[in-house]
């Protein structure tokens, strides 16, 4: 397995992160999806050409003592590196397709397979923006069809249990109600949620500013029960005796007054749909799809929503309608006599 990353590999991420801003999850998946792919070029020998013949020089050409074996290492590794980047430069729509049916081979999903599509795709529109490449190969590949899955969502009652779960008295479950009742009233994503700050938060304009994908910001209204649970939060957490020690900007801080991190409210969302009776395999994007679905089917129009879930394309949103409409036509088939 490769430990590092070609330079133009790091060059496009770097790109993603200071320059697109974005979130730490998706550059990681971004990363880790070439790095696959580099590592599929590091042992093709037809793309990569023969990595072990060009890499295994242990005695210098000038004859003399062999090189120590961490210093072959070191020479292997970078001459392993300037091969892959050489084929990442060289690549064809046909190694794509090779790289497509190892990943069959692999049993990956189709979803999976998309994902790691588009990031081919950004990083061959990244390198044709900057003259690495003449052409981009990803251009004829096809993205396989995918099953369409409807999103779930939360019944009312449902989220109710949820938002009831913790124990609102103390310093943490003040916050992961806090946090609970912000997911359901504005539908934020949950990176959007721990980027929250104390400022961000409008209590007399009953909103909060999100910073989205791209370092998008937009203004999302925020239910008095939201409002409600986020003033007992900061209310004892200003009594707190370690206040002056918290993180004095973030908004949602752990046990150390630190910024919460997202795997940290996937845990605590499994703790408490365990306490409430619920399913344990739901997400935290549940809860943003939950918020979608009920503004939906109480009257919002769809670029309302699409506004407020700062979806770049209406086709986003639209999936949600679907949901409706199956729901809708379960409700006639339960009740028409004769459906």
């Amino acid at each position: 397995m490769m430990n590092e990353n070609p330079p133009i590999v790091d060059e496009f991420l770097n790109y993603l992160n200071f320059e697109r801003h974005f979130s730490p999850h998706t550059a990681k998946c971004y990363s880790a999806d070439l790095r696959q792919f580099c590592e599929f070029l590091s042992a093709d020998g037809s793309s990569a050409g023969s990595i072990d013949t060009a890499t295994r020089v242990s005695v210098p050409l000038g004859g003399g003592a062999p090189a120590s074996p961490s210093t072959t290492a070191t020479a292997t590794a970078t001459a392993t590196l300037s091969t892959v980047q050489q084929a990442l430069l060289k690549m064809d729509p046909e190694e794509v397709r090779r790289f497509l049916m190892f990943l069959d081979s692999k049993d990956y999903s189709k979803s999976t397979t998309a994902r790691k599509l588009a990031t081919l795709r950004s990083f061959y529109k990244f390198c044709l923006r900057r003259g690495y490449v003449s052409n981009n190969p990803l251009t004829s590949i096809r993205t396989p069809k995918q099953e369409k899955r409807l999103p779930r969502y939360l019944e009312l009652d449902q989220i109710l249990k949820l938002l009831q779960a913790p124990d609102d008295t103390t310093l943490l479950g003040s916050r992961d109600r806090a946090m609970l009742e912000v997911m359901f009233s504005t539908g934020v994503r949950v990176s959007e949620l721990v980027d929250l700050g104390v400022a961000d938060v409008d209590f007399m304009g009953e909103c909060i500013r999100v910073r989205g994908k791209g370092r998008k910001e937009r203004i999302s209204p925020v239910s008095p029960s939201a409002l409600s649970a986020l003033r007992r939060f900061m209310e004892i957490r200003n009594k707190d005796p370690r206040a002056s020690q918290f993180d004095q900007e973030t908004l949602f801080i752990n046990k150390h007054g630190r910024r919460l991190s997202t795997r940290s409210v996937r845990r605590k969302l499994d703790k408490y749909l365990l306490e409430a009776g619920l399913d344990p395999t739901i997400s935290p994007h549940t809860l943003r799809h939950s918020f979608a679905t009920h503004m939906l089917n109480n009257g919002a129009d769809l670029r309302s929503v699409q506004e407020l879930l700062g979806h770049q394309s209406i086709s986003t949103t639209q999936t949600y309608t679907q949901l409706i409409n199956k729901k809708i036509k379960q409700t006639y088939d339960d009740a028409h006599p004769r459906s």
